[in-house]
Formats: structure tokens, sequence, C-alpha cells
């Protein structure tokens, strides 16, 4: 910049000092133009002369272009390690009036299958996880807290979400899908206690390890096939031995809307254990080797107005059992084995009603009635082989109860049963207190 203002000053005075060309005989206006084109064009020069020596301007610097914004790839899972996890908490108070032995004539019974002990009781908290693995893998574990301390491994199951054919597979360790009720979690049932064909038959629930096959069927109606393959860990099966399959399970499941407020299903299932020094009950000196095989049909009704269950619903349930067994028992309690051949045929059924006739506050009875003929060549006297003989008396239960729910996460249940299971016909009347509590989030039942 100062060297353009002392070039322009120069050429100034350079101008103004020109000398002046006139001619005597000019006219003196003539003179002045003359002077003033004389002026134009030493300015004009002197423009030239400064724009050629102006330094040349530098253009900025160019900035490289930005690169394109990257995009991450999708997550290899779609929850972000961010499952449902929820905490049940199961407790009740008990009063029975009968201190018998909760044996029922004419069947063997699992483990576990007794009453809830009488008085205050904590049940079994169950600690479920579960969530999306990615898009084709869902994961469920539900761990059983025991109130005496113990951890034990309910279910852990892996199940797929994308195959093609209205296929599904499942495989780890599940509940069953045979009957109605069995894949049901305790705090979901609609009673405090199992239906009796349950306990008798399938030792409150059949769970094991293995695997599961659907098909739902691209029907109008809900039809669906279903089979299993699995340890034979779980009662009726049972044993020490399974270094194989040891259990097959198969199902079909129909069902349809009827109106605009109801909906039914029916289910036939069966199932085929193999039985190896098969332990029973609080009688652990007895033991079972042999075949056993169960046919359950099932039949469920719902009902609510227009469909919306909020405020009044009713739901109807029934299941009808069919065991045989065949095979050897042996009574061993003090390493001296009794030996006796076993053919058993044991039938039993249960129907239940549930009432919500108002939002919170529902009502419901049921009826157990189960029936045996088994045959033994050596019955032991005051052995559980002898109950086992005894299969005529028809035990059977009767059940009411009421329940009231604060909201979907708490429940407190008021339960009476006559129960008329009891060896020599001795009927033992039960009344229970029950809470459910559900901490966190937890994912909707079947239907």
């Amino acid at each position: 910049m100062h060297f353009k203002k002392t070039l322009m000053a120069s050429g100034l005075a350079l101008t103004l000092a020109l000398p002046v060309v006139a001619s005597a005989a000019a006219d003196p206006r003539d003179l002045e133009i003359e002077q003033l084109k004389q002026r134009l064009q030493a300015l004009e020069a002197i423009v030239q002369k400064l724009s050629a020596a102006a330094p040349t301007a530098v253009p900025p610097p160019s900035l490289p272009a930005p690169p394109p914004l990257a995009v991450a790839p999708p997550p290899a899972n779609g929850n972000a390690f961010n499952p449902k996890i929820s905490l049940i908490l199961d407790g009740s108070a008990a009063r029975y009036s009968s201190a018998a032995p909760s044996e029922i004539p004419g069947f063997l019974l699992g483990e576990e299958t007794g009453p809830r002990p009488e008085g205050l009781s904590l049940g079994e908290s169950e600690l479920a996880i579960e969530a999306n693995i990615d898009q084709s893998f869902h994961g469920w574990t539900t761990l059983a807290l025991s109130p005496e301390g113990g951890v034990g491994v309910e279910e852990a199951y892996i199940n797929t979400l994308a195959l093609p054919y209205g296929l599904g597979l499942k495989f780890g360790r599940f509940f069953s899908d045979i009957g109605y009720q069995n894949h049901q979690h305790a705090h979901a049932w609609e009673f405090a206690d199992a239906p009796l064909v349950y306990s008798a038959m399938l030792g409150n629930q059949l769970g094991d390890d293995g695997v599961q096959l659907r098909w739902l069927a691209p029907t109008d109606l809900f039809l669906e096939f279903g089979a299993e393959a699995l340890r034979g860990a779980g009662f009726p099966a049972g044993g020490a031995d399974r270094p194989s399959i040891k259990a097959y399970t198969g199902f079909v499941h129909l069902g349809g809307d009827v109106g605009s407020g109801g909906s039914w299903r029916l289910g036939l299932s069966h199932l085929e254990a193999d039985a190896d020094d098969r332990r029973t009950g609080e009688d652990l000196e007895t033991s079972f080797t042999g075949k056993s095989r169960l046919s359950i049909l099932d039949a469920v009704y719902k009902w609510a107005p227009d469909g919306n269950p909020a405020a009044t619903n009713f739901v109807a349930q029934a299941e009808y059992f069919y065991r045989h067994e065949n095979g050897v028992l042996v009574y061993d309690p003090e390493g001296s084995a009794d030996f006796s051949s076993y053919r058993g045929s044991q039938r039993g059924f249960y129907v239940q009603g549930v009432y919500q006739f108002m939002p919170r506050w529902r009502v419901g009875a049921r009826y157990d009635r189960l029936s045996a003929s088994n045959q033994l060549d050596n019955p032991l006297a005051g052995t559980a082989l002898e109950q086992l003989a005894k299969g005529g008396d028809s035990p059977q239960r009767y059940s009411l109860m009421t329940d009231f729910s604060n909201s979907e996460f708490s429940r407190f249940r008021l339960q009476f049963n006559r129960d008329e299971t009891r060896p020599e016909g001795e009927t033992d009347n039960q009344v229970l207190v029950q809470y459910i509590f559900s901490l966190g989030a937890h994912p909707a039942h079947q239907f």
C-alpha cells in the first residue's frame, strides 16, 4: 500500500510539471483543451504503470474437501445389551386341617409335589432375563431362587426369529409345550397350586434339556404342530444315565375366534419317556425303571367384551390326562432290594373357570379328579408300593379362590381347597393366602 501511494504522488507531480506547448496564434480555449488532453493521457499512463507494478493478489489456500460422513454399520445385535429383567417374589401363609402325608393312592409322586409349607413361608423367587440377541435369535433365562439359598436354572434357551415357511426352533432348557398349563411359570397359574393331574403325572411341570421344532400352518385358523427331543431328566422320565435322548413329545394346537370377544384353543399332546432308576417323592428308597407314556387333551376358552379384558373377562380351561407305565419297581431301604413288576394305567382331569367381574378383582373355581388301576406282583405292605397298588378311591379336590391385583405387577390371592386325596379317605381343608410381586419388565405370557 505504501508503494502505491508514493508512485501516485510522483506521477501527479510529473504531470503538473509538463511543459505546455502553446501557439501564439492559437485560441486560448483551444490551448486549455489541449492541455487537459495531455494531462489525461499522462494520468492514463501512470495508472497503467501502477497496475503493472502492483503485487499480484495471492488466492487463499484451498481447503481439502471434507471426507464423507462415516456411516456406522448396523450393530451385530439389536438390543445393545438392553434385556428385560424381572424378579418375581412369591410368598404365602397356609393352614391345613390334616397332618397326614401328602400321598395319593395309585400314584408315585415326583419331587416337590407336596403342598406349600404350613404357616408363613417364602416360595421360590424367579429371576428372568430375556432379549433379542440379533435379527435371528432370541434368548431367555429363568433362575429359580430357593428360599433356602440355592440357585437353579429353571429355563435357559434360544429360539429362532426368522426361519422361513412358518418354522420355529428352540434349544436349551425349557418347559415342554405338552398340555396347556405346562409351559406357564408358577406365578402365572390361576391358582396357588398345580392341578392334581400335573402333580401326579408330571411332578407339577415337565422341564428338560432338549430341542423343539414347531411349524405354524398358513391357514385362517390357528394350526400349529410341534415335536421335542429331550434328555429325559425330568419326571416322569429321570435317572442318572442320560447319555442320549430319552424322551420325545409331539403336539398339535388348533384355535380361532368366536364372535367379537371370544377365542378358543384345542390341543392334543403325547409324551414317550424312558425312566432309569427314577426316584419318587419323599420316599427316595423307591425307584422305577421302564417306559412311561402320557397323552393329554386340553381345551381353553377366553372371553372379553369386544376383546378388551381390562374391565371384565372370563377364562375356562380343562385338561384330561391318560398315562400308561410298564417296568420294574425297586424298594431298597437298607441295601436289601425288593422287586416288583409294575403295569399301571392312570387317568385324571381338571376343569376350572376364572371370572374378572370388575377391574382388579377375580373369582375362580376348580375341580380335580384322579383314578388308577395298577398291577404289582409284590405290593409290599407299609411301603410306597402298597400305596401304588391302591387306586380305586378316585382322589379328588375342590378349590375356590379370589384375588386382587393392585396393578399388573402385584397380586394378592385367597384360596380354599377341600382336598380328598389323602390315604384312607381323610379330608384336608386347606386355606392359603398368597402374594405375587413382579419387579421389572416381564414379557407377556402366551395364550
